[in-house]
């Protein structure tokens, strides 16, 4: 059972853990009595901490002090802001379905996700608000950001309020939402008549600071204490074998170093690092090991190849052609009317085009995939949602709709401004993975729209930027695992089973990811669990190389 906190201490239950107003707590040992009572899965945070080295001195292997910076905004030199010519609008939390969009954005950016019972009914308390970012048409949700009001939670000398787990969903085509939401709750704050506005970011989040300084903060000499838990295990662990990976290495990376399993970076450029525990030992290009045959992973390479083999076990498959005459290539656009061109080899996208409807389109086309490889291929169009399904295993373990990249209009930029701005929003969201490229295929297809990348897109207005759903040319990803239907499970499944091949990521077009239509595009033998969060790709991956390894550890005294 919690002991009492001392008369006068002050904390705060804000959902995903406790605020714990340490320079409020009379002795050090106060302080660390009630981070020692953390709930398991949530995260306490100990603030303005006078003295953390005699806090950490009592519990030395279960606290530890934050890396994180604190910055300070003076709200008594702020001027409030206007946003009433932004694209979104900043409201609180208005009905319960939004709690699922929250914790729906928490999670995808690795955050800890709040008890929504615990916000519902606290939605009338003024001591701490949630406010949420939509579009002006819309009530979905896309960004997220708790303010606190220390004034009405303590006898607060600075006159002080603070803002916490500011979150914009990644696969937003909205620009400047975080900067909203902040410049929001700083005119809430100063409204009030607060003095000032603190915050806590970590140092390498550069996006962040610059954002922050930009609007005015400074750093200040504020100190936080946290637990020793899984949650908080990147910010006490050392790392120093994550430097140089990119996300989809990391994140198996990380699951491995929580199992215990002893990391190799081999060539962190490339993506190589080598996994072993007792007698076992898997190398790994990102998603791709040993695992896989160099067998299977031929087939998924050539795109002809997988064509052929899926059609042979019955599998749908667009209808395809090799390119060698233009006179034969005409014929087959002539027949479908839409076409894809694409190399037979190639990832990320590179060298294809999408939905080419005229003979002079489909040759240029042609021309920039002979570029990535000799073999083009010429595909029957299929209207659809761009699903990729994950299967690990022989087991579907994420899906996920793809969608194009977009930009919408704010009436005051040009088109290829905004095309900037949701780039540099989406490198990064995945640590420079993902961008839009400003090249032909972007331009053909703002042309394509009646737009020019000089054209200022009016405010509310959205364009579609490019055909395919690429993410690495800034597609856009959304879980649809819960809603997968039964029979596209199966398709998946039996398509894994014949390419042989245990780690795969299959690209379907689909009318309905509940239904059981399907075609299947592509075969991905080195497919990016990154993508997939909040689903445990990186917990069936490891499963599948180290069986024997439980998924679950603690720390600290709880070991």
């Amino acid at each position: 059972m919690s002991k009492p906190i001392p008369p006068g201490a002050s904390l705060l239950d804000v959902g995903w853990g406790r605020l714990i107003f340490a320079h409020t707590f009379p002795t050090p040992e106060s302080v660390a009595e009630v981070l020692m009572e953390e709930h398991p899965e949530k995260r306490d945070i100990a603030f303005y901490v006078n003295d953390p080295q005699h806090v950490l001195g009592l519990a030395p292997q279960d606290l530890f002090l934050d890396p994180s910076s604190t910055y300070r905004l003076d709200l008594e030199e702020w001027t409030p802001s206007d946003l009433g010519d932004l694209p979104v609008r900043i409201t609180g939390i208005e009905r319960e379905e939004d709690l699922a969009e929250i914790n729906r954005i928490y999670s995808t950016l690795g955050m800890v996700v709040v008890d929504g019972a615990t916000i519902w009914e606290s939605r009338d308390d003024e001591r701490f608000d949630y406010y949420v970012a939509r579009p002006r048409d819309s009530d979905d949700v896309i960004g997220v950001a708790l303010g606190v009001d220390h004034t009405r939670c303590f006898d607060d000398l600075l006159n002080s309020s603070s803002l916490w787990a500011l979150a914009v969903d990644p696969q937003t085509h909205y620009p400047a939402v975080g900067a909203a939401l902040v410049r929001h709750l700083a005119n809430v704050f100063a409204e009030r008549g607060r003095s000032i506005m603190d915050l806590s970011v970590l140092r390498e989040n550069e996006p962040a600071i610059a954002l922050y300084e930009s609007l005015g903060f400074v750093r200040v000499p504020v100190l936080t204490i946290k637990r020793r838990n899984q949650i908080n295990e990147p910010l006490f662990v050392d790392s120093s074998v994550l430097e140089g990976f990119n996300p989809y290495a990391s994140i198996i990376i990380n699951e491995a170093l929580r199992r215990g399993i002893a990391v190799e970076p081999l060539n962190p450029k490339r993506g190589y690092f080598r996994l072993s525990h007792a007698n076992r030992c898997v190398t790994c290009w990102e998603s791709l090991t040993d695992l896989t045959s160099a067998i299977a992973m031929c087939r998924c390479a050539d795109k002809e190849l997988t064509a052929e083999i899926l059609t042979l076990a019955g599998l749908r498959v667009p209808a395809q052609h090799v390119h060698q005459e233009n006179e034969e290539t005409l014929a087959f656009l002539d027949k479908y009317k839409r076409v894809v061109v694409k190399p037979a080899r190639g990832e990320q996208g590179e060298g294809v085009s999408v939905d080419l409807q005229d003979p002079e389109t489909t040759l240029a086309a042609i021309e920039l995939a002979g570029q990535f490889d000799s073999t083009v291929l010429v595909e029957q169009f299929v209207e659809g949602l761009d699903l990729r399904i994950i299967v690990i295993n022989m087991e579907v373990v994420a899906a996920a709709v793809r969608r194009p990249a977009e930009v919408v209009g704010t009436g005051r930029h040009t088109v290829k401004k905004l095309v900037e701005k949701v780039s540099r929003r989406r490198e990064a969201a995945t640590g420079g993975e993902s961008s839009i490229p400003w090249d032909e295929e972007t331009q053909r297809c703002i042309v394509a729209h009646g737009w020019s990348g000089d054209d200022i897109l009016p405010a509310g207005t959205t364009l579609r930027v490019r055909k395919t759903a690429n993410l690495h040319t800034g597609g856009t990803i959304h879980d649809v695992t819960p809603d997968l239907s039964d029979a596209l499970r199966e398709v998946a499944c039996q398509a894994a089973r014949v390419l042989e091949i245990p780690v795969v990521g299959l690209d379907l077009l689909v009318p309905d990811v509940k239904g059981d239509e399907y075609y299947i595009v592509e075969a991905n033998e080195r497919p990016g669990l990154a993508n997939h969060e909040p689903q445990p790709t990186a917990e069936h991956f490891v499963d599948l190389l180290f069986p024997h390894v439980p998924r679950n550890l603690t720390f600290g005294s709880e070991t």
